[in-house]
């Protein structure tokens, strides 16, 4: 690719963020159960409730941030930005609103903006966990923002 892009490359031990919705709780926690065995490979976090919940009833070890409406969404947005989380497992409840959406919504960007893989219910989450991608490692192309900051700077 040209230099408009850098390639970052995710490991094979992945930087998996949990998250959930209060409603999607129970489905996140029962997902991690399912695949207690394949997520205790990699290093996990979430937002505090979340992260709380799954370490204390699947006995895995989730990083906790604050919780999502309390800024946790967007400390795991930071964490993508700096190239320390590589994969997002959110399971959001579409039937609810939810007092933090603008928070979600710019997690779900700057995801899209890193060309972070992000699953938002169990089936994507199943398809993204079972990948051949999950044990190896994985190489992606992310804009080169140095330079677009250079090239922007430059013409305003």
């Amino acid at each position: 690719m040209s230099s408009d892009y850098i390639t970052f490359t995710i490991e094979e031990k992945k930087n998996i963020a949990l998250i959930a919705h209060d409603n999607e709780k129970s489905k996140l926690i029962a997902w991690c159960k399912e695949n207690k065995e394949i997520l205790a490979g990699h290093k996990l976090c979430g937002t505090g409730t979340t992260a709380r919940m799954i370490t204390d009833q699947t006995g895995l070890q989730v990083k906790a941030y604050n919780s999502g409406p309390l800024g946790g969404d967007q400390q795991i947005g930071c964490k993508i930005v700096e190239g320390q989380i590589d994969f997002v497992v959110f399971f959001s409840d579409p039937l609810t609103a939810q007092p933090h959406d603008p928070d979600v919504k710019a997690l779900m960007r700057i995801a899209q903006v890193y060309d972070i893989p992000i699953a938002v219910n169990k089936a994507t989450a199943d398809f993204m966990l079972h990948s051949v991608y999950m044990s190896t490692t994985y190489d992606h192309e992310v804009i080169n923002f140095h330079k677009n900051v250079q090239d922007r700077a430059k013409t305003l």
